[in-house]
């Protein structure tokens, strides 16, 4: 027997692409470069990409990760996150609309909703008849969701909501939101909302540094009235689904970075082999190669902490739709079952929240040795990289705080009595 056959290949973990994930893989990059040139327009102007519905909404990533019961295209989370590292390249205002639609939209329906409420707003979401958002920020509650001031009451069969939400993505355009509300009792409900509803304001947050093309809105809920029906899981539990969601909200952001840093070295590159400075190219000088190696260190360090987190992810998402599938109180059954799924939990939010961490902070930095390697000709936003600059200064704050993350990486392997927040 020769020495090739002579050990065995006991590993399971591979992120070998599939042929069908190639095939959509090419969709999605056929459909951010149809769209590149009306970006940055879009971007420029500071107004939403009206082609990304209808271009996206063709190959079905409008549903990406939705089960195809719900017109979706059921594909896995790593799958989902490939997509979004290459929509990422093309900027994180892109990407934003669809961790917003999908991530922090969908994906909150899909493993929350009951059979009704998935078959009456999944379809129309995944077919771009209804764009979705997440409504949980509110301007004195933002790293600590826990202090929202948002209320609900009882009043016969509807709830009554009274807050301000802000700083939420796809606001303006939203036709469902999830958002979140404290009741009499102190306990935090999750709830989904028709933005037609009586009560409903939204408004554009204007002035921003960056994220020029998704459009983030102000929500006021001014007696809002939500019919019973539209509770979303368990009523006082709304946290619990709230922090889920985040766990898919910080995945995608990560996702997004990578194809942040794989433009600023794309972008990077060209410019240095044509640019000349003191009789030599740029990309012969010692400096720049530097920054060219730390881009590309970011890139690999970035990427395989997101697959091993949609991997993590991936596990949790299929042990809740195997209790899905044998109980209909499956709810009730996590409790009971608590010791497994929390582990599984544990290790999807740490990974989801490391990932999230290190690959804004590096794109961020990335995108900053990019301007520097441009000089002059990337300050101004008709440069990709300059754009890259100011969208990736956001990604260190939402989806948590880059400091705040920090305190639960560390928390999370301390214990909760730890807890430095």
């Amino acid at each position: 027997m020769s020495n090739y056959m002579s050990y065995s290949n006991l590993s399971k973990m591979n992120f070998e692409v599939s042929e069908e994930q190639k095939n959509f893989l090419e969709q999605v990059d056929s459909a951010c470069t149809s769209i590149r040139d009306h970006e940055s327009k879009c971007y420029l102007e500071e107004r939403a990409n009206d082609r990304i519905v209808p271009e996206f909404g063709k190959i079905g990533m409008l549903g990406c990760p939705i089960s195809k019961k719900y017109g979706g295209l059921g594909y896995d989370v790593l799958t989902y996150m490939l997509a979004l590292e290459r929509i990422g390249k093309e900027g994180n205002s892109l990407r934003t609309f669809f961790s917003a639609h999908i991530s922090i939209g969908q994906m909150v329906l899909q493993n929350w909703a009951d059979e009704d409420q998935k078959r009456k707003y999944l379809p129309n979401t995944t077919s771009g008849k209804s764009m979705m958002a997440f409504a949980l920020t509110e301007p004195t509650a933002g790293s600590d969701p826990a202090s929202m001031t948002t209320k609900f009451e009882e009043n016969g069969d509807n709830f009554i909501l009274n807050g301000k939400k802000h700083w939420v993505g796809n606001g303006t355009i939203a036709k469902v939101i999830t958002t979140y509300a404290r009741g009499p009792d102190r306990r935090i409900s999750a709830f989904i909302i028709d933005t037609d509803s009586k009560g409903f304001h939204a408004e554009e947050m204007k002035d921003k540094v960056g994220l020029l093309t998704v459009k983030n809105a102000e929500i006021n809920f001014e007696n809002c009235v939500v019919p019973k029906k539209n509770l979303l899981g368990t009523k006082g539990k709304g946290l619990s689904i709230a922090y889920s969601a985040l766990i898919d909200g910080r995945l995608s952001v990560a996702a997004g970075a990578v194809g942040v840093m794989n433009d600023c070295l794309e972008e990077s590159i060209k410019h240095s082999q044509k640019r000349e400075q003191h009789g030599a190219l740029l990309a012969k000088k010692q400096l720049i190669q530097e920054h060219l190696t730390s881009i590309i260190l970011n890139i690999e360090s970035s990427r395989w902490l997101v697959y091993c987190a949609a991997a993590a992810r991936q596990k949790l998402h299929d042990y809740i739709e195997n209790l899905k599938e044998k109980d209909e109180n499956w709810q009730s059954k996590l409790n009971r079952e608590e010791q497994e799924y929390s582990l599984l939990r544990k290790r999807a939010d740490r990974l989801a929240a490391i990932a999230k961490l290190h690959a804004s902070n590096a794109a961020f930095d990335c995108s900053n040795r990019a301007v520097q390697i441009f000089g002059s000709f990337a300050y101004q936003k008709t440069n990709r990289v300059a754009r890259h600059f100011l969208d990736s200064r956001a990604i260190t704050i939402y989806e948590g705080a880059n400091e705040v993350l920090k305190l639960k990486i560390a928390s999370l392997e301390l214990g909760e009595k730890y807890q430095a927040y």
